[in-house]
């Protein structure tokens, strides 16, 4: 079965379009090192009838949206080795020479990574 990273943030809509050319960059890296699939989805529709939207969990301040993202590998070895060499490319580097101008705020952002158990 597959090993997803998966990724909550909350981002200020006047910084979706910075984020959004980052993450493209950011998904040709992971896949030209290996990665399986890299997506990154915007919320949309946050009127759960059950639950916590993810607005709330991600403790949204006003004017930022939350993102949900994930990244698929063969296996958590491959994960780590993936994330061993994008950790290692100049180019992601260059992408975040300072985290306090990054178009999100790294403390706040969720990331888990997570064993496949149903695959459909």
């Amino acid at each position: 079965m597959s090993y997803v990273d998966g990724f909550l943030l909350p981002v200020p809509k006047k910084n979706l379009a910075a984020y959004k050319k980052m993450a493209a960059k950011a998904g040709k890296i992971w896949r030209e090192h290996g990665a399986l699939d890299f997506r990154e989805s915007v919320s949309d529709d946050e009127s759960v009838k059950f639950g916590l939207p993810f607005s709330k969990i991600a403790k949204l301040k006003k004017g930022e949206v939350v993102l949900f993202s994930y990244i698929v590998f063969k296996s958590r070895a491959h994960r780590d080795k993936v994330n061993a060499r994008v950790m290692k490319d100049s180019r992601l580097q260059a992408m975040c020479p300072d985290p306090k101008k990054m178009p999100f705020d790294v403390k706040r952002m969720g990331y888990g990574g997570f064993r496949t158990i149903v695959s459909a």
